[in-house]
Formats: C-alpha cells, structure tokens, sequence
C-alpha cells in the first residue's frame, strides 16, 4: 500500500490551472479568483458621518455639560447623497444623516442623543448636553479602509457572497476568475437502480452518482454528464466517449476498482490502480490522459464521499486556482469508544458536538444513510487500532 499523501501529491502533480475568464462581478458566485482585486477608490469614498446628528467644530462642542450645554446654530441639512459642502462658522452646526459627507469646515459629528431635543427639536437652535470624547468622533475617514489601488481580495479566493459585495463596495465592476472546471460523473454496477424504480432481490437505488455531481457542483464545477454503466458490454466506454464529447476536464467513475471479478473500470479505463493505507478508500485510481483528469473511486458511498475529499476536491481546487486546497482541521476529543484498522488512516464520519465528536454510525463503508447525519471526518492515525473516549483527534469540517 502507498500513503494518502503519496497518491495526493500524483494527482496534484498532474494539475494545471484552468483558463482565465474575466466576468461581471455579479456573475462570479462561487468562481476563484485569479488575479488580485485592486480597489477602484478610497473606501471610504469621502470624509462621512458614522451616525444621524449634527456636523461640529470640536471646539464649538468641547466643553458641553447638560449643566452648561454649547448652544449652536443649525445652518444646513445634509441627507446622504447630498453634494452640498456648506461653510460653518465658528458656533454654526449642519444636522446630517448616516452616510452623508462632512462639511470641510466640520471635523465631528455630534449624534442626536448627545442634545436637548435629538430628532425632535434639530433645526434652528441646538444644545449639545454631552460633550464629544475627542475631534474625529463619529467621522468615517475618507481612506480608513484603503486606498485606490490598493489589493482588496488576493488571488486565489474564493467568491462568496461577502466578497462579492467588498468587490462591489470598492467601484469594481469585473473580476478575473477560472473557468468552471467541466466534470463527468459515471457510476458503475450491475445491481443499481435510480431511486423510486421496484428493486428485484440483489439490486440497490443508486446513490454515487447524486453524491459526486452534488459535492463537485458544490466546489465550483460544471456537471456535463452524469451517468451509470453496467459492469460489463461497452457501457463505460461509451461513456468516457460522452465525457470526451462534452469537454469534461475531470472524468470520476464510482465502483469497479477493487479486486473482484467484474471490475469494469479497472478492465476499462486508462487509469494506474493502486491501495491506499486508508479506511474508507483502499482501492483507488486515477490518470491524466488525454489533458482530462481520471478518478476511479470505490463503490461504497461513505468510501466515495471520503475519496472526494481526500483527492478529488484539492484537485478541482488546484484547477481553479485556489489558494487553499484543504478542508479546515482542528483537534477535538472523541465522545466513545471505536476501533480502526491499524495500518491505514480512518477517516471516520462524525457529527460535531459541543463537548467533542461522535461517530454517525456503528461503521461501515454502505452506510449511505447515515452519511448525511456527518458534519466532519475524524481523522485516525495508521498507528493506532483504536480510539477512546476522551482521546484527542484531527478533525476535517466539511460543513
């Protein structure tokens, strides 16, 4: 057997990032980013007001106490939006709202709660009651979180929501971004079924090809194909033929790498099969002919889950781009007892608790069932045959 890490870096070294794109950013959920983003102004854009109130020289407001309150003239009202740049002089004030831009002559911003008739009472003739802790208070600076020009969001991120919108907020329109890679996903065997169809004694609904096309669209991938072969006839090369048809970047087989009688894909495909000292997962196969990338996982749905984490994520990963290829670890107690195979890794599914981690199931690589109660993968070193509660483990978040 070889190490995961042996296996891991076969498939890693076969990678190259995919071609880049440039796309609107409101197109780009979900995408990695390939080149760093560079902010198109000051963000803030202008000196603003951080709260509704009123515009001040710090001088004129200094010294306020409810006892000896600063009285002061409103002059002007500033909404947001507004361009108007009213002067002040000395004991003048201008009632402004969030967001809206400091007159030059202010340099402090004085909320309704700190005078006599707040909201209610804010045009005219105002008393500050509650003096400002220091000049600047309650003013957004202009370029306090960066300057045009400067790196908002580095390349190899991935676009999410929030970053969309910082993108956004800094006046960028376009970004440059992977192209999606474009995946097949084949799952092999005689006894599957699709889900609802009557099942005959030996059959089983199948469930691989659901898992993968979900876990691959949920790493930015395209699904072109998505299908099932028999194990034997010409099934899975007509299908590679497909895959092949339709631009696939990623080919990844279920089933049909192990040692038994009708592996097909083993008999089929131009992959190199090897054994992994891992628990789910031993058998596995993979090739990069042809400029596509070929995985061929075991059948066992938990076994399938936990070979896309382990392999075929960081490598859709590295084909966008992405800065970090791996799953969050951290290091949590175990809640009870458990074996594992001494001489292979176990990546066991758990769920995550408050006070550490316990296993979804009594184990077993069919437990498709259970798989979905998993929010992480403990994870047990191939010297050990057992774990104990109270034992400490990494542990892979996947959710």
């Amino acid at each position: 057997m070889i190490t995961v890490e042996e296996h891991r870096e076969r498939i890693l070294a076969a990678v190259h990032a995919l071609p880049t794109t440039v796309i609107p950013v409101q197109a780009a959920l979900g995408r990695t980013l390939r080149e760093p983003v560079l902010s198109a102004v000051d963000l803030p854009l202008f000196d603003n007001s951080a709260m509704d109130g009123f515009a001040v020289r710090f001088e004129d407001a200094a010294g306020a106490t409810r006892d000896h309150p600063a009285v002061l003239e409103v002059v002007a009202d500033l909404p947001a939006g507004t361009s108007a740049d009213p002067a002040l002089a000395p004991g003048q004030a201008a009632r402004i709202m969030t967001g809206a831009p400091l007159p030059t002559d202010a340099d402090t911003v004085v909320p309704f709660e700190q005078t006599a008739g707040g909201l209610a009472d804010s045009l005219g003739t105002i008393e500050v009651v509650e003096a400002p802790r220091s000049r600047g208070m309650h003013v957004r600076g202009q370029g306090d979180e960066c300057r045009a020009g400067d790196v908002i969001l580095a390349s190899g991120a991935l676009l999410g929501p929030r970053q969309l919108a910082g993108i956004a907020a800094a006046g960028v329109a376009q970004v440059a971004v992977s192209r999606a890679p474009r995946v097949a996903v084949v799952s092999t065997g005689d006894e599957l079924r699709a889900p609802g169809e009557s099942l005959e004694r030996g059959q089983i609904p199948e469930s691989n090809s659901t898992l993968l096309a979900a876990l691959c669209a949920e790493e930015g991938a395209e699904v072109v194909l998505v299908t099932h072969v028999d194990d034997e006839g010409d099934g899975l090369r007509a299908a590679l033929a497909e895959a092949s048809m339709r631009g696939s970047d990623v080919v990844i087989t279920s089933g049909g790498v192990s040692a038994g009688a009708y592996e097909v894909v083993k008999n089929v495909a131009p992959m190199e099969f090897v054994t992994v000292a891992m628990q789910p997962g031993k058998p596995q196969g993979f090739g990069a002919g042809d400029g596509r990338l070929l995985f061929g996982l075991p059948g066992n749905p938990v076994s399938v889950a936990v070979s896309f984490e382990v392999f075929v994520r960081p490598a859709l990963l590295k084909l966008q781009g992405r800065a970090r290829l791996d799953r969050l670890i951290v290091r949590l107690p175990v809640l009870e007892d458990w074996r594992t195979p001494a001489g292979r890794r176990q990546y066991r599914p758990v769920v995550v608790e408050p006070e550490g981690v316990r296993p979804v199931s009594p184990g077993g690589s069919h437990l498709a069932a259970s798989l979905g109660r998993a929010d992480a993968y403990a994870i047990v070193p191939a010297e050990l045959d057992s774990v104990a509660a109270g034992d400490v483990v990494d542990v892979m978040l996947i959710s």
